[in-house]
């Protein structure tokens, strides 16, 4: 197994950004590929966010996503119900872990969860949900992906910060941390 440990300067910015946006209802429209569709994405997600487009004036009309640059120079790939931060390269990660190294990545994820934990609180107070990722109120599509998870509620939506759990059935395993913001009927 190797590791990393990069600063948290991306994460940083990137969960500053996410606190940025007051009402993410206005962000989420129906997901439709097509030229059309990609530029109502674009134009109903800079006018909620500010955000702009990375690539202005190439979109591909197949795509049912795209990708904006916000004042802080973090990349989001926005879909019709998520957003998802392109940017976080930071924090503690591990990678080629093998059936033998479970055990390390699992105590890498839970030495460093604290402090992932805490610099999500800087910037969205305290979660609605902390808790480990096979605890029975978590949804089945989440349950058992996710090592440890937190779960905050906004208007519109629910921003989620999480450890993945090491999937050893998948060639070069990988552990880390993320964060997604996901459409809710929060209001």
């Amino acid at each position: 197994m190797r590791t990393q440990q990069r600063s948290l300067d991306d994460d940083e910015r990137a969960m500053a950004d996410l606190a940025d946006v007051r009402d993410w209802g206005r962000v989420w429209g129906p997901p439709a590929t097509g030229l059309d569709a990609i530029r109502s994405l674009v134009s109903r997600v800079t006018a909620a966010t500010g955000w702009r487009p990375w690539a202005p004036g190439s979109i591909d009309p197949n795509r049912y996503t795209w990708g904006l640059v916000t004042p802080r120079e973090t990349v989001m790939l926005v879909l019709p119900d998520a957003v998802l931060p392109e940017s976080p390269r930071s924090g503690w990660s591990a990678y080629e872990i093998g059936p033998n190294d479970l055990p390390d990545a699992e105590d890498g994820l839970d030495e460093h969860w604290p402090g992932q934990l805490q610099l999500a609180r800087k910037h969205w107070g305290e979660p609605v949900f902390v808790g480990p990722g096979d605890d029975p109120r978590i949804p089945d599509e989440w349950r058992g992906r996710r090592r440890h998870l937190a779960v905050w509620l906004r208007p519109g939506a629910e921003i989620h910060l999480y450890a993945t759990q090491p999937d050893l059935g998948t060639p070069n395993a990988a552990a880390g941390f993320g964060y997604s913001v996901y459409a809710s009927e929060v209001a």
